[in-house]
This record gives structure tokens, C-alpha cells and sequence, in this order.
């Protein structure tokens, strides 16, 4: 029996076989606005529902941003960093700033990995944590693309080995097929690609899991919509390359 990891995300764990399988890295992949960060937010949320620890490594978004768009959906994670359940790493701020002077994990210089990855490793051994998301990891890559795989293989290896289940969200252009640097596709698990497409003057949102190491999983693209309570996917149907949706 595969050992899963079930994402709380209404209509995605349908999707997958029931959740991702436990100590995968997967890779979520998508455009601006496609929904990248709530889908790795409410992921981690829903494993403190859970009791499982979590922690969100911050690259694009300074940590206090970061806290108020989660309550917006009602995620308010504040009690939760105060039992020491949760953890937001700053790889954003480079401690420049009074809010960030309060921080607890802060990587001084965000584009040295390896001292990311010690302050990674710290927060998950103090929280204990289940989940990891890191937003976005490429970041850590976008002026040196040669590198993606290897600071991808980095990332696994830690993630892997501390045994949590873990999310890098991926940045891609509006035009671009792939994953978001070269490489990276062979080095994760998994594969989500998230697209926001328009059809006939109309946005469409949908999703497509391109591989998942250790189960089975649609072959689809399915429809989602972002709503107050999060990302909500539509396992029922289908969107087609007209744009036109099939249950």
C-alpha cells in the first residue's frame, strides 16, 4: 500500500488516487495568476488541520504579505507559529526591514542555497514538519537557468530525506510548454501545471497532473475555481481544447 499525503484541496485527491505519495517532491508549475501560491498555501493549512507541521519558504513575498493573504481565505497561521507547528522561512527580505527583524528564519543572502537549505533544514527539525512548500523555487535559479536540475536534486535530497512531502512552485510565462527551467521535470516526482487560458473572451482555470511517481492519476485536464475558501478542482469534468467544459 503506497503511503499518501492527502491535500485537503477539494476535488484534487480525487484526481491523484487518493493524495500524494509520502517524502514526494512535486512540482507545481503555471503561469502569473494561476492560483500557484494559494494552492501551496492551503496545502500546508489543511496539515495543521491535520496535526502535521508544515513550513513555507517565502522567495517572492515578504512574510507579513504572506500572513495577511492566507487570512483571507481564513488560513491565520499566527497561533500555529507560536506553538512552533509552523514555520515561514524569509528568503525574501534578506532581514532588511523592522517587520523582518522579527522574523525567526531568515536567509541573509537569498541566492545562496546552501545557506537556505541549513535554515530549511532548522525549521523543519524544530517544527517537525510533515509539508514543505517552497514559493517559488525559481527563484533561486531565474539568472542562472543551467543550474535548475542540480538545485532541484539539492532541495529533493533534504526534503526527501527529512521525510516531508513537498511542494516547489515553479514560474512559467503565459506562453511557455515546460516546467519552469531546464531539467527540473526529471528531477521532481511529480508535475502539477496549473494554466489560465482564454477562450472565446473567457478565462478558464484548469489543471493537469503530467506525472506522479508511486500512483495512478487522471490523465485529464480539469477545470478549478479559486473561491473564499481556497482552490476547489472539479474531478467530474473535463476541459477540452476548444475550452469548452465536459462532464
Amino acid at each position: 500500500m503506497v503511503e499518501r499525503v492527502k491535500t485537503g484541496i477539494p476535488g484534487f485527491d480525487e484526481i491523484l488516487n487518493g493524495g500524494i505519495p509520502k517524502r514526494n517532491v512535486v512540482l507545481l508549475s503555471g503561469g502569473p495568476g494561476t492560483g500557484k501560491s494559494i494552492f501551496g498555501q492551503q496545502y500546508l493549512w489543511n496539515g495543521l488541520q491535520k496535526g502535521e507541521p508544515g513550513v513555507l519558504v517565502t522567495l517572492e513575498e515578504h512574510p507579513v504579505q504572506v500572513r495577511i493573504n492566507m487570512r483571507q481565505f481564513g488560513w491565520d497561521v499566527r497561533r500555529y507559529e507560536q506553538e512552533g507547528l509552523f514555520a515561514i522561512v524569509d528568503a525574501f527580505t534578506a532581514g532588511i526591514g523592522e517587520a523582518a527583524k522579527r522574523e525567526r528564519y531568515v536567509v541573509r543572502d537569498p541566492t545562496d542555497v546552501g545557506l537556505l537549505i541549513d535554515i530549511l533544514r532548522e525549521a523543519i527539525r524544530e517544527t517537525g514538519a510533515q509539508r514543505v512548500v517552497i514559493d517559488s523555487v525559481s527563484t533561486l535559479y531565474l539568472t542562472k537557468p543551467s543550474i535548475a536540475r542540480s538545485v532541484v536534486l539539492q532541495l529533493k535530497k533534504i526534503l526527501s530525506g527529512t521525510g516531508t512531502t513537498s511542494i516547489l512552485v515553479s514560474q512559467v510565462s503565459v506562453t511557455e510548454r515546460g516546467f519552469g527551467g531546464p531539467g527540473v521535470e526529471h528531477a521532481a516526482d511529480g508535475i502539477v501545471r496549473l494554466d489560465l487560458d482564454e477562450f472565446d473572451g473567457e478565462l478558464v482555470r484548469s489543471l493537469i497532473i503530467w506525472k506522479m511517481r508511486g500512483t495512478r492519476h487522471s490523465m485529464r485536464r480539469h477545470p478549478f475555481d479559486i473561491t473564499d475558501k481556497g482552490i476547489v478542482v472539479y474531478h467530474d469534468k473535463v476541459v477540452r481544447a476548444h475550452g469548452k467544459i465536459e462532464y
